[in-house]
C-alpha cells in the first residue's frame, strides 16, 4: 500500500474538519469512520480510492488502497486534497481581525482550525448549490443520494460501493422524466442540466474562471439559468476560495447574527452588509464561523 504525508498548518483541526465530513448519513461522496476518511477521485482518467487520517504530526496520512499510482498522480492527489481542505490559505491574519470583533471572537476560538471544506469540482459545486435551494439540508442530502447512486459512476471495494459525482456528459441529457421520479422540482431538474450542458458546450469551465476577479467570475456563472447570487458566490466560495465570495443573502448568515446579537428580528441586507465590511477580504471565512455557530 503507497502510503504519504501532507503537512498542515498549525491553524488546521482535523477533527473540526471531519466534524463537518459527518453532517449527513446520506453522503456518499465520501465516507467517514474511527476518524478516517475514505474517498474516491478520479485523476487523469484513473478512479483512486484512497483513506486520510490524522497522523498526529501536523500531517495527514494519506493511503491509497486500490493499488499503485505514479508520482505524477501522487502530485495531484496532493493538490486535490489541500483544495479539499484549504490548507493553503493563511488564516493568522483572519484569526487576528475575527480576535477584535464581537461577533466572532469566541467562535475562532471554540472551532479553531476549521477550514473551509471546499468542493474542487465546479460541476459539483454548482448542482450541489442548485439542488440546496429552498429545501432543508437533509432534504438537499436526500436528493443527492439518489442523483450520486443513479448516474454517478462506482467502483466496488470490499464489498464497499465508493461513488463519483455524476459527469455532465451525462447530466446533459437528462430530463424530467429522469429527476422528478427522484424528487427533484420541475425547476431543479431544469437548472441541473442546463448548468452541466454549460459545461459541455465549453461555456463554463474551472479553467475559464481560474485568476478572474469575483465579479466577472460571478457574471460568467450568473449567464447560466439557475445560477443566481447566491449560487454563484456559494461555487466560488466552495471551489476557489474567494475570500469576498459569501452567500449575503444566506437564511443561515441572517440566523447567525441574530442570534449572537440577540437581535428580535433577523438582519436586514444593509445590516448584513454593514456588518460584513469589517470582515472585508475574510467574508468567505466569516460565514463559514457563523455558520458553524449554529
Amino acid at each position: 500500500m503507497l502510503t504519504f504525508k501532507i503537512p498542515t498548518p498549525k491553524e488546521f483541526s482535523f477533527d473540526r474538519c471531519f466534524e463537518f465530513l459527518l453532517r449527513s448519513p446520506k453522503e456518499l461522496l465520501h465516507q467517514c469512520a474511527d476518524n478516517k476518511v475514505i474517498k474516491l477521485v478520479r485523476i487523469n482518467g484513473k478512479d483512486i480510492l484512497f483513506e486520510m487520517f490524522w497522523a498526529g504530526d501536523q500531517s495527514l496520512q494519506v493511503d491509497i488502497l486500490n493499488g499503485s499510482i505514479t508520482k505524477a498522480e501522487k502530485a495531484e492527489l496532493q493538490l486535490f486534497i489541500e483544495e479539499w481542505f484549504d490548507l493553503i490559505t493563511d488564516l493568522k491574519p483572519f484569526y487576528t481581525l475575527a480576535r477584535k470583533d464581537s461577533l466572532l471572537k469566541d467562535l475562532v476560538q471554540k472551532f479553531h482550525g476549521y477550514r473551509i471544506i471546499g468542493q474542487p469540482d465546479l460541476f459539483e459545486s454548482l448542482v450541489w448549490a442548485v439542488l440546496g435551494q429552498q429545501i432543508n439540508l437533509q432534504f438537499a442530502y436526500t436528493l443527492k443520494q439518489r442523483f450520486v447512486e443513479t448516474f454517478g459512476e462506482k467502483i466496488t471495494f470490499k464489498n464497499q460501493p465508493y461513488y463519483l459525482f455524476p459527469q455532465p456528459e451525462v447530466v446533459s441529457h437528462l430530463t424530467d422524466e429522469h429527476l422528478l421520479p427522484l424528487q427533484f422540482s420541475r425547476q431543479k431538474s431544469k437548472y441541473t442540466a442546463l448548468i452541466a450542458q454549460a459545461f459541455v458546450n465549453g461555456e463554463i469551465s474551472k479553467q475559464k474562471l481560474a485568476g478572474l476577479p469575483l465579479t466577472e467570475a460571478k457574471e460568467m456563472l450568473m449567464k447560466i439559468k439557475g445560477v443566481g447570487n447566491w449560487t454563484a458566490n456559494y461555487a466560488l466560495m466552495k471551489t476557489f476560495r474567494y475570500p469576498d465570495a459569501f452567500p449575503l443573502e444566506d437564511a443561515g448568515v441572517h440566523n447567525a447574527i441574530k442570534n449572537l446579537k440577540k437581535l428580535k428580528a433577523k438582519p436586514t441586507l444593509d445590516q448584513v452588509r454593514r456588518q460584513f465590511k469589517k470582515y472585508k477580504g475574510w467574508e468567505a471565512y466569516a460565514t463559514l464561523y457563523l455558520w458553524k455557530s449554529l
